[in-house]
């Protein structure tokens, strides 16, 4: 029985549809939806150009969260919200532990295979970690 799903959700075209499954699932199922926005930290500089790129990082995934937010109730969803910090993929699978997830949806950018072996998949990684059912939403070409 799926009872609590997660969504993954960046702004991004591709969390758009995976928006649009959970979105879908929550109402099906009549599940609890969860989304979580994640602003990865930036991995360069010293203290003083990180905290300025950090509260850059942060303003942005609050307008992220903020149209979300607005996006769900439009929908008539009610859905627990949140924005955090750190990795996306471990993140997504600490909250899904936290909250007693049934199922992970996110999306896929379809990177090249350049790129996925360079820089890795979100969502492979929270595929690869996560206890629980894991969807992803690919995004139309």
């Amino acid at each position: 029985m799926i009872r609590r799903i997660l969504l993954g959700y960046d702004g991004s075209a591709s969390s758009d549809n995976a928006y649009g499954f959970a979105a879908e699932m929550a109402k099906r199922y009549a599940a609890e939806l969860h989304a979580l926005v994640v602003a990865r930290p930036p991995d360069f500089g010293d203290e003083v150009e990180t905290e300025a790129a950090l509260e850059d990082v942060q303003r942005r995934y609050n307008r992220v969260l903020s149209a979300l937010k607005v996006r769900l109730a439009n929908d008539g969803l009610a859905a627990h919200s949140q924005l955090v910090i750190g990795h996306p993929a471990e993140q997504l699978v600490r909250y899904a532990e936290q909250h007693a997830i049934d199922h992970i949806v996110v999306g896929h950018r379809g990177h090249t295979l350049f790129e996925r072996w360079l820089i890795g998949s979100v969502a492979r990684q929270v595929v690869a970690y996560a206890y629980c059912a894991v969807t992803i939403v690919r995004q139309n070409k």
